[in-house]
């Protein structure tokens, strides 16, 4: 017969833990969302040239391994004497993160709307305005969106190398339960059934938004 040592207040670690996890998730998103619509926008209309320092720097966070950027931010608020805790250096390197694969997804998605469509809207007297709201923006939003969904999901399962930083989150609870009671296999099967929880919703959100938008319904 089965026989674990896991009690309720264990599963309330996990539980705080998946909360730790969801919270720096969402903050990460939503900033990082944000700013790569931001530098999305501009980078579609003023092309690469202008923003060479920015598509630089934007290509660092991508190319760099997401823990090493979380152990360098680490150490450079510390060496700037910004005073951060772990919560708010992690949402900010993750955030960064975000905006980076979040610019392309969004500069992408804008170019695919035909030149065509755009001249058509132009001609009938729409302003740059009108024209990005009305056209370019809801079109965009269609293909952007199943890769937005993706890049939300790999940011959630990404966000356990908080745990370096010191942050207990979902994984290093998990980890703490599996260095005292000893049942590594039976606590993270646990542990991937809670994120499987988390992304699940989202993921099925994403397919319904994407079936309702589509432009074959």
């Amino acid at each position: 017969m089965f026989d674990t040592a896991l009690t309720l207040n264990d599963l309330l670690f996990l539980a705080q833990g998946a909360g730790m996890t969801l919270a720096v998730t969402a903050v990460s998103v939503t900033v990082g969302t944000i700013l790569g619509i931001l530098f999305g926008v501009l980078r579609f209309q003023f092309g690469p040239i202008w923003f060479a320092p920015l598509t630089f720097l934007l290509d660092i966070f991508r190319s760099v391994p997401l823990l090493i950027q979380l152990v360098l931010g680490n150490a450079l608020q510390s060496i700037l004497k910004l005073g951060w805790g772990p919560f708010t250096t992690s949402c900010a390197v993750l955030s960064l993160y975000t905006a980076a694969y979040c610019t392309e997804i969004v500069r992408g998605s804008m170019e695919s709307v035909p030149v065509t469509t755009r001249r058509a809207a132009r001609s009938l007297g729409m302003t740059w305005g009108q024209d990005m709201r009305e056209i370019v923006a809801p079109l965009s939003l269609r293909i952007a969106l199943p890769s937005w969904i993706g890049l939300t999901l790999g940011v959630m399962k990404d966000s356990a190398l908080v745990l370096w930083l010191g942050l207990i989150e979902l994984l290093r609870a998990s980890q703490i339960l599996v260095t005292r009671l000893q049942e590594p296999l039976f606590i993270l099967m646990i542990c991937g059934a809670i994120y499987f929880l988390l992304s699940f919703p989202i993921a099925r959100l994403g397919g319904h938004l994407e079936k309702r938008w589509s432009p074959h319904d």
